[in-house]
């Protein structure tokens, strides 16, 4: 992701009929204890992309990756989307891994792979393999820790 730090809330466009895509970004949401992800369905036959015309987006182009806009109106997609969905989610690790300059060739090279596979990753139980790697809430309801939150 560029130095620029996004824009929270980000708006988070993706594919709810693919369980694996579903089961990552909804445990993300659960952990966003400050509310700085909001989820948009790309993938629901009500879904109308007539907004994106302007920004040279359609439902097609959603689908081919994950996308995400923050406040400012700047897109975030692919590997730069994932590591700020996860930073908002309190999992400033992982967040870390996604943009790591020795690992973020790798992951932009297999992403569109996973993305052109996901359903059958899915069906192969990619959705349980991700509820086991990525934490539950708390009881309290708040999330991992955020570094960049300000201390209540």
């Amino acid at each position: 992701m560029s130095a620029r730090v996004p824009a929270y809330p980000l708006t988070v466009f993706y594919d709810r009929s693919c369980p694996l895509c579903a089961q990552e970004i909804e445990s993300l949401k659960a952990l966003d204890a400050a509310g700085r992800l909001e989820l948009v369905d790309c993938s629901a036959p009500e879904f109308d992309d007539r907004f994106l015309i302007g920004d040279g987006l359609d439902r097609a182009v959603l689908m081919r990756r994950l996308h995400a806009r923050d406040m400012r109106g700047r897109w975030l997609v692919g590997m730069d989307a994932f590591e700020a969905i996860y930073r908002a989610a309190g999992l400033q690790r992982a967040a870390r891994l996604w943009g790591h300059p020795s690992w973020r060739p790798l992951f932009e090279r297999l992403y569109p792979w996973v993305v052109r596979h996901r359903q059958l990753l899915s069906r192969l139980g990619a959705p349980a393999l991700l509820r086991r790697l990525i934490p539950k809430p708390t009881g309290s309801g708040s999330s991992p820790r955020c570094e960049s939150c300000p201390r209540p």
